[in-house]
């Protein structure tokens, strides 16, 4: 035989081979490489092809045996040469496999030609991305495989490769704590840090806000700022994590350093923001939270004089919530309210300008007119375990569904386990899982045809204000969850005669609808078993106990200073504070003030947060007198309070945060302990402490007031909530 046949014969069958091996008859297909192999024993390729079509059979000893005997008696150089063919021939068929998504096969091959080349980085890699793909990643392979190791020695690495992995990683297990490690690692070989931060931000955000590990997501993006230490928008989210994970030093520190980097108007704007919210975590920043509340007011009249309208969606964002702790700092609603109105109109000028197409269509909508049932929808990012949630469940509890289906909205859906939160979701007619984009949030509540859509967050969560702003329902309502965001596109705010003064209309931009007992009404509360004891707390039995449980932002220096007053005219008065906030500046803010006004510190008591919402209500029972705070009151806590049947001394002011505990006070049938100015405030402290028998009249009142009071009677409030919502319905 001629070479020339020879040749012809072997393509034949190597032709025939790979027709066979198409068609997935590798049986065939091997018996074409075995004739080929006898023709060109020297050929190492048919040794590689007929171990694959092996391999493919699952005839995996068969495959190692064809692949040694093609490997047998070479040189070293020729060995490696070897190898490398084998690997392409492997890895070529791998990523066709890959391709078609039979990921399972696309592993098998991996793993051998792991055992062919264990240190194989890049085939490590796309091992582990098929780990993800097969959804049985678990995080050690980072570790097991070594690839961390080998990514930090390797002088060249496929960065694309290694970024786009580190993505998938992100979405699928970022928890796991060798991912850090793996993006450390990544770090030294990123040419490009934008490519990488892109991954890194919104990766965070998930990971602080829907998994609630903000500790996690600051040691992660914080790799970010070795690429690029002064990248304002890495500083301004690493803040929040900061903040959230009560690192409230380095948070304050980032914010002061965001705030002189920070160059354009909207940027100041935020950074000032967070650094507010630093210093209002810790109460011995007053005065510097004063200041920095003093240049917001005139960052925002200088945003409000030039009125620009060409923001990037971003920054617009930004700024919904930008005024936020006004009503923290002081009780000046009328000045306060000409602010935010001003701002919010502003942004959603920017809003609808950057999404015209969007709001085109919203407002070409054609309503279902008379057409029954209602929808009402809910928007809100706290349907878990929070404030919101524990009071909104009774509306959606006793709604009447022949004439309101209820769709709940959920915005940045938490990935935990939460037990309100599936509530939420089994007691709506509909439920969207939403995440942090308001686009696809306003979509869908458009595409549902909702008729009212009541935003519970208000400028709590500026996605909320996003949403309202794009207006995706025909009337939109604010309620329950804050003050109003004062967005043009919001129609009504909920109150009622008590939570706003009859002047407040003047300097609201929504209309306030009032309802006629009660802005909130709940059947009650769950209460569990007390872990506090006056003995363990080395608190006299015959003691009087007075307790303040809020969070560091209401610690205004001035109602502290009132209790420290009470607590020194009460003898034998003990005073417990407990809430969120930095524990040991607050610690240090009571003390001082004790000192200087002559309370002896031994005292106060200092308690950490309870595991759980219902041992919380039932350590209420240790106290006698419970201090509200002011210029922001409770709100939810003076529910529980009074729940508990424990007498509440509030200060009344004129803004919404100022009268929540007064509405909520006559509305369980209670006056006493209801002041209207500092005087009367520190008056009722003392009496409450010093007249047993007040007390006790309090507490049988408040018992008694569950059977008849407005704030008990959480099915009669939902009728008036629904007889509102149809004659908004019918004005339309």
């Amino acid at each position: 035989m001629t070479s020339l046949q020879l040749y012809t014969d072997i393509t034949s069958l190597e032709r025939q081979a790979y027709q066979y091996f198409i068609k997935g008859n590798y049986n065939q297909a091997a018996n074409y490489y075995e004739q080929a192999i006898e023709a060109e024993p020297e050929v190492k390729y048919h040794y590689w092809n007929l171990g694959l079509m092996f391999l493919l059979q699952g005839q995996e000893a068969e495959a190692q045996t064809t692949w040694m005997l093609g490997m047998a008696e070479g040189e070293p150089e020729q060995v490696d040469q070897c190898t490398f063919e084998l690997m392409e021939v492997l890895r070529t068929e791998s990523e066709r496999r890959e391709s078609l998504a039979d990921y399972a096969l696309a592993w098998a091959i991996r793993q051998h030609m792991r055992e062919i080349s264990p240190t194989n980085l890049n085939n490590l890699l796309h091992l582990i991305e098929l780990f993800i793909k097969l959804e049985t990643f678990t995080g050690d392979e980072l570790t097991s495989l070594a690839v961390i190791e080998l990514i930090r020695s390797e002088p060249i690495v496929d960065i694309e490769l290694l970024l786009r992995l580190l993505e998938s990683i992100l979405n699928y297990a970022p928890l796991h704590p060798s991912v850090l490690d793996f993006a450390e690692a990544i770090v030294t070989h990123v040419n490009e840090p934008k490519y990488f931060i892109n991954i890194l931000v919104p990766a965070t955000i998930k990971i602080a806000n829907t998994m609630r590990q903000p500790k996690i997501a600051a040691r992660l993006i914080e790799l970010g700022l070795r690429l690029e230490p002064n990248n304002t928008e890495i500083l301004r989210h690493l803040i929040a994590f900061y903040l959230n994970a009560g690192d409230y030093s380095q948070g304050i520190e980032t914010a002061k350093l965001c705030c002189s980097l920070s160059n354009i108007l909207v940027d100041r704007i935020f950074a000032t923001h967070l650094l507010q919210r630093g210093f209002m975590n810790v109460p011995g920043y007053w005065q510097e939270a004063c200041a920095a509340a003093k240049l917001q007011d005139s960052l925002l009249m200088s945003l409000i004089e030039e009125q620009p309208t060409n923001f990037e969606p971003g920054r617009v964002l930004r700024l919904f919530n930008a005024n936020y702790f006004a009503p923290y700092i002081g009780d000046e609603p009328k000045k306060y309210r000409e602010i935010q109105n001003q701002v919010a109109h502003l942004c959603q000028i920017n809003v609808q300008e950057y999404d015209q197409e969007k709001v085109r269509r919203y407002k070409q909508r054609t309503l279902r007119g008379g057409i029954k049932p209602i929808k009402i929808g809910y928007l809100s990012h706290c349907l878990f375990r929070h404030s919101v949630g524990w009071l909104a469940r009774w509306v959606f509890q006793h709604h009447d569904r022949d004439r309101f289906q209820i769709y709940a909205y959920f915005i940045n859906y938490k990935q935990v386990n939460d037990p309100l939160q599936e509530w939420y979701l089994q007691n709506a007619t509909q439920s969207y899982k939403g995440g942090i984009y308001s686009e696809d949030i306003a979509e869908k509540i458009y595409q549902d045809e909702i008729d009212i859509l009541i935003d519970l967050d208000s400028i709590t969560l500026d996605v909320s204000c996003e949403i309202m702003a794009l207006k995706p329902a025909p009337v939109q309502v604010t309620w329950l969850g804050w003050d109003a965001s004062g967005v043009p596109t919001v129609d009504y705010f909920i109150a009622d005669p008590y939570v706003l003064p009859e002047s407040a209309q003047e300097y609201y931009q929504e209309k306030i609808w009032r309802l006629p007992q009660t802005y909130i009404a709940v059947d009650g509360f769950e209460v569990g078993v007390p872990t506090l004891r006056r003995d363990s707390l080395d608190i006299p039995s015959d003691a009087i106990v007075y307790l303040s449980a809020q969070r560091g932002f209401k610690r205004h220096p001035d109602t502290a200073r009132l209790q420290m007053k009470i607590i020194k005219e009460v003898t034998n008065s003990y005073f417990l504070i407990k809430g969120l906030g930095d524990a040991e500046a607050v610690q240090k803010f009571f003390m001082q003030l004790a000192e200087e006004e002559g309370v002896p510190c031994d005292r106060l008591r200092f308690l950490p947060l309870d595991h759980s919402e219902a041992v919380h209500r039932a350590n209420l029972a240790i106290a006698d007198v419970i201090l509200d705070t002011y210029p922001y009151n409770g709100a939810t806590t003076t529910l529980e309070t009074l729940w508990m049947g424990i007498p509440l001394v509030t200060r009344v002011g004129q803004q919404f945060a100022a009268r929540n505990s007064y509405t909520m006070m006559i509305n369980a049938g209670i006056t006493e302990g209801i002041a209207w100015t500092d005087e009367e405030y520190l008056e009722w402290g003392v009496r409450l402490g010093k007249d047993k028998a007040l007390r006790d009249k309090i507490a049988c009142q408040l018992k008694a007031s569950r059977q008849t009071a407005p704030l008990w009677n959480a099915k009669q409030f939902t009728r008036e909530m629904e007889k509102a919502y149809e004659q908004m319905w019918q004005r339309m």
